[in-house]
C-alpha cells in the first residue's frame, strides 16, 4: 500500500511530518513533566526523563543525577523512577531490596501513597493546563464579543451595496428589534433569504435605516481540514452564487442542499479574485455534536460561514480569560466522552477514532493553515490524551490510579502477580485499540 498516499494532498509530507512530531513531541513533554517534577517535589527521585523511545539520540545527566535523552522514535515518552524496572513503572523487586529504607522512601513503589497518586496524576493535569492556557490566550489576543450587536468589521458581499459601517450598533433587522448580540444572531437566523436586508441602527448617537447584504451570506469564511472542499481546492473567502445551477443568498441554502444530497456531488458556482469558475464537490457524512447534546449525522462538504459582519469585541480580564479556557476544556471532554459513548452503542460511526496516520494528516493539515490553527489543534489534542490517559486501564495513568485507590480502601497494595496480570491485560487491550484506530487510518475508513 502507498503509504505516502494516505497523507495530505494539501501540504507536503514534510510539513505534515514535522507538524505531527512537533505537536506530539510537546504534548509528551508537558505530560511526563508533570510527572517529573511533582514526583520530585514529592521525594521520588527520577532516573530517566525521556521524549521518545529506542535508541537514544542524545542525553545529559543534571546535578541531581536524572539522565535527560531524546529517543529515536517520537511516539512518546516516559519517565523512569527509582526503583522501575520499565517506562511502564513496573516494579524492580530486587533493586529496592537492594535499598536502604531511606532510599526506598525515593522510589515510586517505596513511597507514601498521596506522593505516588500525586505523581501519576500530574501528567494529565499537566496536560489539561497547557491546553487551558493556550485555549485561554486565544480569548485574550482575539478577545469575546461584546453583549451588544456592534459592528466590529465588515465583509464585502459581491453584488450588495453595504450600507452598514463600522461602529454601528444594530437595533432591528427587518423591523424585528435586536437589543443584544444574542437576539441579533437569532433573528437573523430565522430569516428568509434575500439578497438585501433593511438594518436599523443607532450611529454617532442616532436612528437612522440602511440597506445591507443578507446576514449570514454565502461566503466562505473557512475550508474545514481534510474536507471535501478542500479536496476539492475551495478556499477562504470565495463567494458561492449558485449550488447545481440554482442562485444562492445565503449560507443555509447552501447547508440544505448539501444536507439533502444524499451523497450525490454537488457543483457550486464560486466568485474567486473576480473570477467565476466551478468546483463539483462529493459530501461526505459526518457525525456532528449537537448544542443539546448527543450527535446528529449529516452529509457535509466542509465549508465554514459566517456573519457579513464581525461583532465588535473586547479583551477578558485574567479570570474570565481562565475561567473561558477552562470551558472550552471542559467542552471538549464532554463532547469526546459523549462520542466514545455514542460508537461504543453503535449510534455514529467508529470511524470517528483516529490512528496515528489519521492524526499526522490532522497536524499537517491545521499547521498548513497557520500557528493559530497549529496552536488550537495542540490545544485539543493535549485535551485528549490527557481524558485518555485517565481511563481506567492498567499501563495507563488512570490505572495506576485505580491501583493506588484500591490501597487506600484495602490499606495494602494488590499483589505482584495481580499487577503484572492486569497489566499484560492492559497492554494487550491497548495495543488493541492502537491497531483498531490504525485499521481505520489504512483500511476501514
Amino acid at each position: 500500500m502507498d503509504m505516502v498516499g494516505l497523507l495530505p494532498d494539501f501540504g507536503n509530507l514534510a510539513l505534515t511530518v514535522v507538524a505531527f512530531v512537533a505537536a506530539l513531541s510537546v504534548i509528551v513533554a508537558v505530560h511526563e513533566y508533570g510527572h517529573y517534577i511533582v514526583g520530585r517535589w514529592s521525594g521520588i527521585h527520577a532516573e530517566v526523563f525521556s521524549l521518545g523511545f529506542g535508541p537514544r539520540l542524545a542525553s545529559w545527566v543534571d546535578k541531581r543525577g536524572t539522565r535527560w535523552q531524546i529517543a529515536a522514535l517520537p511516539f512518546g515518552g516516559y519517565v523512569k523512577f527509582l526503583g522501575d524496572s520499565n517506562a511502564a513503572s513496573g516494579k524492580d523487586g530486587a533493586a529496592i531490596r537492594a535499598l536502604s529504607p531511606a532510599e526506598q522512601r525515593h522510589t515510586m513503589h517505596g513511597a507514601p501513597l498521596w506522593a505516588r497518586a500525586a505523581t501519576v496524576a500530574a501528567g494529565p493535569v499537566f496536560n489539561f493546563l497547557m491546553s487551558i492556557a493556550i485555549f485561554a490566550g486565544f480569548f485574550w489576543v482575539k478577545g469575546i464579543a461584546t453583549d451588544l450587536p456592534v459592528v466590529g468589521s465588515l465583509t464585502e458581499v459581491p453584488g450588495v451595496t453595504q450600507g452598514l459601517q463600522p461602529g454601528d450598533r444594530i437595533t432591528a433587522i427587518e423591523g424585528t428589534p435586536t437589543p443584544d448580540l444574542e437576539t441579533f444572531f437569532t433573528v437573523a437566523d430565522a430569516l428568509p433569504p434575500a439578497p438585501v436586508v433593511r438594518y436599523g441602527v443607532e450611529r454617532a448617537g442616532s436612528a437612522t435605516e440602511v440597506s445591507g447584504p443578507y446576514p449570514f451570506p454565502p461566503l466562505v469564511g473557512q475550508v474545514q481540514p481534510l474536507s471535501a472542499a478542500a479536496e476539492a481546492g475551495m478556499e477562504d473567502g470565495d463567494f458561492v452564487q449558485a449550488i447545481n445551477g440554482q442562485p444562492v443568498v445565503a449560507f443555509n441554502q447552501l447547508r440544505e442542499i448539501v444536507g439533502g444530497s444524499d451523497g450525490k456531488p454537488v457543483t457550486l458556482t464560486i466568485l474567486r479574485a473576480g473570477a467565476v469558475q466551478e468546483v463539483t464537490i462529493t459530501p461526505k457524512r459526518v457525525d456532528l455534536p449537537k448544542r443539546e447534546g448527543g450527535f446528529e449525522t449529516r452529509w457535509l462538504i466542509g465549508l465554514s460561514g459566517g456573519p457579513m459582519f464581525t461583532p465588535e469585541t473586547r479583551v477578558p480580564g485574567p479570570v474570565e480569560g481562565l475561567w473561558l479556557g477552562v470551558t472550552q476544556m471542559g467542552d471538549v471532554i464532554s463532547t469526546s466522552l459523549s462520542g466514545l459513548g455514542h460508537m461504543i452503542a453503535g449510534k455514529i460511526s467508529t470511524c470517528n477514532v483516529q490512528g496515528p496516520i489519521g492524526i499526522a494528516k490532522t497536524s499537517g493539515a491545521a499547521a498548513s493553515m497557520g500557528v493559530s490553527s497549529f496552536l488550537w489543534f495542540i490545544a485539543m489534542l493535549s485535551t485528549a490524551v490527557g481524558m485518555m490517559n485517565l481511563f481506567p486501564i492498567p499501563v495507563l495513568d488512570g490505572g495506576h490510579l485505580l491501583f493506588h485507590a484500591y490501597e487506600a480502601v484495602t490499606r495494602r497494595p494488590p499483589s505482584d502477580r495481580a499487577m503484572q496480570v492486569m497489566m499484560a491485560a492492559g497492554l494487550t487491550l491497548l495495543l488493541s485499540l492502537m491497531l483498531f484506530a490504525l485499521g481505520n487510518d489504512i483500511v476501514f475508513c
